[in-house]
């Protein structure tokens, strides 16, 4: 493999090397359209959180009664996460990471 050297001065545009930005677009963006692409990019997110709480409970097949029972989280806890209207955070989102990698372990450890 082939390594190059390049030097780069911050204050020296020319020497920087070329963005895959559109910089009329970046500069005609107004605070409304970023606000606008943040809301689109949380609700990906919460879909994405609700995706995968949905499908550790249905790889471990159970029902979200069972389910809330076993990692003793309310019901409607578990409703909202697999909706999208709330996503897991902190202990339970890395609980759900290990249900997901190791269930057999996860869930002999939650007996």
């Amino acid at each position: 493999m082939k390594t190059i050297k390049v030097s780069i001065d911050p204050n020296n545009p020319a020497t920087l090397p070329k963005g895959r930005i559109d910089p009329e677009r970046l500069n005609a963006t107004s605070e409304q359209d970023i606000a606008a692409h943040q809301h689109i990019d949380e609700t990906i997110a919460l879909l994405d959180a609700a995706q995968f709480a949905r499908r550790v409970r249905k790889r471990l097949g159970l029902s979200q009664t069972e389910f809330s029972h076993r990692i003793e989280v309310s019901l409607d806890t578990i409703r909202n996460w697999e909706q999208g209207k709330r996503r897991p955070t902190g202990a339970a989102k890395t609980l759900l990471k290990i249900l997901d990698k190791a269930p057999e372990a996860a869930l002999a450890a939650l007996k």
